[in-house]
This record gives C-alpha cells, sequence and structure tokens, in this order.
C-alpha cells in the first residue's frame, strides 16, 4: 500500500475547490474491495457511492472477501468488463497479482488503483494503470509509533507493547511495521510480541487474549480491528487502566475509543475523502479532464483532545450507512 504523494498536496487542494458539476457523459464506473469487514472499506464506499450520486454515473461494485482471494478478484475483474464499464478502480488484494495479464483481463479498460498500491508490468508500451489514489502507509505506522516514543523517550523505563498489525502478507502491514519499528528507535518502546492475522475480530480476539495472558504489556498497538476487539477485551477483564491502545488507522469503533478516552491515538488517511478522489480521478480521465497521476489526503492525527469535525467527516461514513452495492446513472 505505500505510495509516495507529497508532491502534489497543492494541486490536491485545487481539486477539492474545484468538484466536477457533474460528469459530460453517464459513465458506467465498477469499484472493487479487497473486502467490507471494516468500516474502512465502508467508509471508502461511502465517498465513492456519494460523488458517484453528485456527478450522475453509474457505478457498479463488487468486494472480494479478504485479501486471499486473489482468484476472485480476477473474476471481478472480469465482470467489471462483462457489465460494460468504461473504467475499472480496484483496491487490490496484491499489488502484484495482476501485473502480467492486466491487459488480458480488463480488454483495454482503463484501471485506476485505490487505497492499495497496485504494480503494472514494467514491459508494457501501453499502460492501462493511469492512476492512483491513497496514502503512504509507512507515514501511518510512523506517526503511531512517534506518538509512543514522545512519551517514552530514551531513558524513560522501558514501556513493552504488544503489536498487532493485521495481515502479514497482505495490504499495508509491512509499510506500518517498518515506519512503526523506525518511530521509536531512539525511544524505550519495546515490542514484546508480534501478532499477525487477517482482520476478523473473532482473529483478533483470540490473538489479543492470548497477548494478555502471557506477555507483560502497557501498551496494544495496531490496526483499527485488533483496537475494536482491544477495548471490549480490556474491559471485560477491568484492565482499561492498565494497558493503554493505540491504532494505527481510523474506524468508526476507534473514534468512539477515542471519545470515551479508551483509544488514545490514531492517525487518519481520509478514508470519504479517498472514495471521492477516485471517483473524480477517474472521471477526469474519461471526460479527457486529466488529474495528477497520483493523488492524497494528508495524513491527521486524533486524539481524545484533538478531534476535528471536518477531518472525521472526510474520514468516516455516517452512522447509520450500509454497503451500497450499486449506483444508477441519472442523467
Amino acid at each position: 500500500m505505500k505510495l509516495t504523494f507529497h508532491s502534489i498536496a497543492i494541486l490536491l487542494f485545487s481539486i477539492l475547490l474545484s468538484p466536477f458539476s457533474s460528469a459530460q457523459e453517464a459513465w458506467k464506473l465498477c469499484a472493487i474491495y479487497p473486502h467490507l469487514k471494516d468500516s474502512y472499506w465502508l467508509s471508502i464506499n461511502y465517498g465513492m457511492v456519494e460523488e458517484a450520486k453528485l456527478n450522475h454515473i453509474e457505478l457498479t461494485v463488487y468486494e472480494s472477501g479478504g485479501y486471499p482471494n486473489i482468484d476472485r478478484q480476477r473474476e471481478q475483474i472480469k465482470q467489471c468488463v462483462a457489465i460494460g464499464s468504461d473504467a475499472i478502480i480496484l483496491g487490490t488484494v496484491d499489488p502484484i497479482a495482476f501485473q502480467n495479464e492486466l491487459e488480458s483481463l480488463t480488454k483495454h479498460i482503463p484501471i485506476f488503483a485505490t487505497v492499495n498500491q497496485l504494480t503494472s508490468a514494467p514491459e508494457s508500451k501501453a499502460p492501462l494503470h493511469l492512476g492512483e489514489v491513497g496514502v503512504d502507509w509507512y507515514e501511518m505506522g510512523f506517526k503511531a509509533g512517534s506518538y509512543l516514543a514522545k512519551q517514552h523517550p530514551k531513558n524513560s523505563g522501558i514501556t513493552y507493547i504488544g503489536w498487532l498489525p493485521g495481515p502479514k502478507t497482505r495490504g499495508g502491514t509491512k509499510p506500518v511495521t517498518k515506519g512503526f519499528q523506525d518511530a521509536i528507535k531512539n525511544s524505550d518502546i519495546v515490542i514484546s510480541a508480534t501478532y499477525w492475522g487477517d482482520n476478523s475480530k473473532e482473529l483478533q480476539r483470540n490473538l489479543i487474549q492470548d497477548a494478555l495472558q502471557n506477555e507483560k504489556l502497557d501498551y496494544l498497538v495496531g490496526g483499527a480491528v485488533a483496537i475494536e476487539v482491544a477495548i471490549s477485551e480490556l474491559a471485560s477483564r477491568k484492565m482499561q487502566n492498565q494497558v493503554g491502545l493505540v491504532s494505527t488507522y481510523l474506524s468508526h469503533a476507534v473514534y468512539r475509543g477515542l471519545l470515551r478516552k479508551r483509544v488514545l491515538f490514531s492517525p487518519t488517511d481520509k478514508m470519504v475523502l479517498q472514495g471521492r478522489l477516485s471517483i473524480k480521478q477517474t472521471i477526469g480521465y474519461l471526460n479527457q479532464q486529466p488529474l495528477p497521476f497520483r493523488l492524497s489526503p494528508n495524513i491527521e492525527t486524533l486524539t481524545p483532545m484533538h478531534l476535528p469535525k471536518k477531518v472525521l467527516l472526510d474520514s468516516l461514513s455516517p452512522a447509520e450507512y450500509r454497503p451500497t452495492f450499486f449506483v444508477e446513472s441519472s442523467e
């Protein structure tokens, strides 16, 4: 998921100030997500759906059920082609899984990456991969680590954490881990145990129970699903005041944890905004008004004392929102 987009921050601001009032044609877009297991991708979905409605375009959405499901996602790409999509927005389950078959899979339909980095075949003379929206997940991990490093500088006393980054071989867990490790190098933070696992609440609960039973911990740090589970697990054990919680990204439950001071820190990469930008980027290309290849929101940091309303609106879908898989064109 590592994308380096800092150079276009000013351009991004101008894009947000000048949204498309409507698409020039009733384009048919197809979006594919790795999963909808947590509110991160739900918020991406909300941003895409709202922007599609604003621009009066048709949007069909598929979700692949999880990062191991490469074959399922491959079939969904084919289905996007079969329904006559003008472009595909892909949250890939694996950055390199399709690099040598994008052309045959898409039948030359343009493809745009969202959130997760997509690698195209280097020898491609007519690239189909025409844009990316996302953030550098190294920075997400670095910000979480920097928060703890400031709380526990060198010679302040060893502080132990359990690290729960998510699935080991998919998504942005490796750059998040590298960023976090780099940020705590010159502090008294020690990662006493690392627990890899898919972003399912059942699995994360098992990992957290294992960590609390077998490790001396001052903090649990990890992905939003792990931290959501940890909130209730610590409460049931009456350990809320013994183990601190830090998330590497935002979700609705992590936000509620921040409000209740059960979560101490979370960065946000503004998921709703990323969904909107993916639609803007795609229809900009189709309308022959292309936006920069790389678009990225600024990563913001949140604490119980700092929860700006605008940042939250750009980050989280409304509480009552449910996944939407089809938006009809309204010409």
